[in-house]
C-alpha cells in the first residue's frame, strides 16, 4: 500500500527518524510520473528543484518546523517565486521575482511546494471545465466534474500526489471540490490569511483556502497560514475564539429551501449528517435560509461582477480574445454597473447581513449540504451558467455575509461518489469549526481522498499558544458562585467530562463559598465529574493567586488519560472534611444536600 501523505501520519514518520525528505519527496515524485489524465497540473516543478527543497531540510530539527517535509500544491491564481502564474490565460501569465505572503510562509515552515495546479480560468466558475489546460477530472470518476475554480488542487490532494493544496474561495472554490474529492475543504475568515501575491478575483471577498485529507491537517496548515500580514490592505487579525460547547444548536435550511437539483442520494445523505451532528451534542433548529439565498444571487447577478471586471480590467480591455468565451460573458457583465447600483447592492447587502445576524443569534453554527448535486463532464458544459449557478446554491453567500466555513466528507452516493457537507458560523470561528468537523468526520468512520486509506489515529491537540487548560470540580464550575472568577478572565468553557477513576472528592471545611478537594489515590478511587476551561495565559497568574489554601493548581488526569491543570487538595485539607465521592462529582452531591 502506498504510503499516507496527510501531515498527521508524516509528522509522526519525521519525528521518529523512519524518514527523511529526500526519501518522502523521491516517492511522491514517482507517483507523478505518466500522463496528467486528471488535467491537475499546470506546472509542475522540475525534479531537482523539488529535491533541493527536500535536501535543504536533512540537517534541520523537524520538530522545530511545522510543516517539516510536507509536499503542497498551490491554485495558479498565487505566487510562486520563479513560476510563472496564469491564472488558467496564458497571455496573462506573468512570473513573479517573490512568492505569495501566505505560500513563504508554508515554505519557511518546511513545506515543500510541487507545482501550479488547474483552475477555472481566473477563478470564475465551481467546476473545473473552464480552463484551457484542460477540464479537470473527478478523483472518483473521470466522467465527473471535480469542482472548482480549485480543481486541480483538490484532486492532487485527493490522489495522494500531495499532502495539502492551497485554492482560493470566492464563491465556494475551496469548498466545492472538496466535498466532490472526498476531502476537509477550509475557507478561513475574510482576511486571516492573506491575499498578497493572489491574482483578484472579487478583492474584496477573496480567501485563500486549504485543502486537506482530514481536520488536523488543514489546522496544522492554519497555524502557519494564518499571519497578519500590514502590507494587504485586506488582512484582518485574529482573535481568540472558544470552541463550540458541548450541548450546541445547529441551524438547518426550512424543508422548502433545501435543494439537491433532484439527488435523491444526497437527499438521503444529509438527512444522516443531521443525524450524526445531534449524536455529537448537537439539536437541530429549522432556520429561515431566505437571507442567505437572496445574498448569494448577489454574487453574480449584483455589482459584485463588475469588481471582477475590476480586477483584470486592464488586460481585459485589451486582450479579451483571450478569455474563454463562459469566462468573457461573465466578466464582461462587470462594464454595465454604474455607481448608484453598486451603492444600492451594498445598501441590500447590508440588510441581509442584519437579517443573517438575527438568524445565527438562535444557533451556534449552521449546517448545509455543500452542494446539493455532482454532475458529469458533459452535462455541466451543456448547460455552464445554470450548473454552475446550482453549485453555488449553499456557498455564494458565504464571504459576502462574512462566514468561516469548513467542508467535511459526509458519505458517498450509490454510485460511488463522494456527498460533502459543509459548517458555517461567524467569522474568526475557523477552529472551533475544525474542531467540530474532526469530530463529525471520525464519527462517521471515512476514509481520506481517494486512496481509500482510513483516517489517522489523531492525537489530542495540545492546547494553543496563550491559552492554558483548567479543570475545575467545584465552585467554579459553570453557574456556581466563582465561575464569575473564570469568565471575567475571558475563559470559556472547553468541555464536560470525567477525571481519570483514581481521585477521591471531599467537601472540605468553611464557606462559603463551599468548595470540594480533589485527591489522586492508589486504590478505592472514582472518575469525578469535571470541567475543562480555558483560560488566557495572560490571566491565568492572576486566577492562581487568588485560590485560598489547601487547594493548588497541580496535573489532573482526565479519563482516556489526558492531563491539564486542574485544582488538587493538599492531603492535611482533608482532615475533617467529608468524602462525597461516591457522589461522582459536585453537582450531585449539592443536589442530594438540596443545595
Amino acid at each position: 500500500m502506498a504510503r499516507s501523505l496527510d501531515i498527521t501520519s508524516l509528522r509522526r514518520a519525521y519525528l521518529a527518524g523512519e524518514l527523511t525528505p529526500v526519501t518522502l519527496l523521491e516517492e511522491v515524485l514517482a507517483r507523478l510520473e505518466g500522463e496528467d489524465t486528471h488535467h491537475i497540473w499546470i506546472e509542475r516543478l522540475p525534479r531537482e528543484t523539488v529535491l533541493a527543497y527536500a535536501r535543504a531540510l536533512e540537517d534541520r530539527d523537524p520538530a522545530g518546523l511545522p510543516l517539516y517535509g510536507i509536499p503542497f500544491a498551490i491554485k495558479d491564481n498565487i505566487d510562486l517565486a520563479g513560476v510563472p502564474t496564469t491564472a488558467a490565460c496564458p497571455a496573462f501569465a506573468y512570473r513573479p521575482e517573490q512568492s505569495a505572503h501566505v505560500v513563504q510562509r508554508l515554505i519557511d515552515a518546511g513545506a515543500i511546494p510541487l507545482g501550479k495546479t488547474n483552475l477555472d480560468q481566473f477563478a470564475t466558475g465551481l467546476n473545473g471545465t473552464r480552463s484551457p489546460y484542460g477540464a479537470c477530472r473527478n478523483a472518483f470518476d473521470p466522467d465527473y466534474i471535480a469542482g472548482g475554480s480549485s480543481s486541480g488542487s483538490a484532486v492532487a490532494v485527493a490522489l495522494g500526489q500531495v499532502s495539502f493544496a492551497l485554492g482560493t474561495d470566492t464563491a465556494g472554490s475551496g469548498r466545492v471540490p472538496a466535498a466532490f474529492n472526498n476531502l476537509v475543504g477550509l475557507k478561513p475568515t475574510r482576511g486571516l490569511l492573506s491575499t498578497r501575491g493572489v491574482v483578484p478575483a472579487c478583492r474584496t471577498l477573496d480567501c485563500v483556502s486549504i485543502f486537506a485529507l482530514h481536520a488536523a491537517d488543514a489546522e496544522a496548515v492554519l497555524a502557519v497560514a494564518a499571519d497578519y500580514d500590514p502590507r494587504d490592505a485586506q488582512a484582518r487579525a485574529g482573535r481568540p475564539e472558544a470552541p463550540f460547547p458541548p450541548r450546541f444548536r445547529f441551524g438547518v435550511p426550512r424543508a422548502d429551501q433545501k435543494a439537491f437539483f433532484g439527488d435523491d442520494a444526497g437527499a438521503e445523505l444529509f438527512a444522516e449528517s443531521i443525524e450524526r451532528l445531534e449524536s455529537l451534542g448537537g439539536r437541530a433548529m429549522t432556520i429561515d435560509f431566505a437571507p442567505f439565498l437572496e445574498a448569494a444571487r448577489l454574487l453574480y447577478e449584483g455589482p459584485w461582477v463588475a469588481e471582477r471586471y475590476a480586477a483584470i480590467r486592464d488586460f481585459f480591455d485589451t486582450r479579451a480574445e483571450d478569455v474563454l468565451p463562459v469566462i468573457r460573458t461573465i466578466i464582461g457583465q462587470g462594464r454595465d454597473f454604474d455607481a448608484a447600483q453598486t451603492f444600492n447592492g451594498f445598501y441590500r447587502l447590508a440588510e441581509l447581513r442584519r437579517a443573517a445576524e438575527a438568524v445565527m443569534a438562535s444557533v451556534d453554527l449552521v449546517l448545509t449540504p455543500t452542494a446539493g448535486r455532482i454532475y458529469t463532464i458533459e452535462a455541466l458544459q451543456a448547460e455552464p451558467i445554470r450548473r454552475n449557478s446550482e453549485l453555488g446554491y449553499y456557498t455564494n453567500f458565504m464571504n459576502l455575509l462574512d462566514f468561516a466555513a469548513v467542508a467535511v466528507p459526509a458519505g458517498f452516493t450509490p454510485a460511488g461518489l463522494p456527498f460533502g457537507i459543509t459548517l458555517f458560523a461567524p467569522a474568526f470561528r475557523d477552529r472551533a469549526l475544525l474542531a467540530l468537523a474532526a469530530r463529525f468526520h471520525t464519527a462517521l468512520g471515512g476514509t481520506m481522498g481517494a486512496t481509500g486509506l482510513p483516517l489517522p489515529a489523531v492525537d489530542v491537540p495540545e492546547p494553543r499558544e496563550g491559552i492554558i487548560e483548567v479543570a475545575v470540580a467545584g465552585a467554579h464550575l459553570e453557574g456556581l458562585p466563582l465561575n464569575g472568577q473564570l469568565t471575567q478572565r475571558g475563559a470559556w468553557l472547553v468541555e464536560r467530562t470525567r477525571t481519570s477513576p483514581d481521585y477521591r472528592c471531599y467537601a472540605l471545611a468553611g464557606g462559603p463559598p463551599f468548595r470540594p478537594g480533589l485527591i489522586r489515590v492508589e486504590e478505592g478511587g472514582a472518575a469525578i465529574e469535571v470541567e475543562v476551561w480555558a483560560v488566557p495565559a495572560e490571566h491565568f497568574g492572576s486566577f492562581v493567586a487568588g485560590i485560598p489554601a489547601p487547594l493548588g493548581i497541580g496535573r489532573v488526569t482526565l479519563e482516556g488519560g489526558r492531563e491539564v491543570s486542574g485544582f488538587i487538595c493538599e492531603p492535611r485539607g482533608i482532615e475533617g472534611a467529608e468524602d462525597i465521592t461516591a457522589f461522582g462529582g459536585w453537582r450531585a452531591y449539592l443536589a442530594a444536600k438540596g443545595d
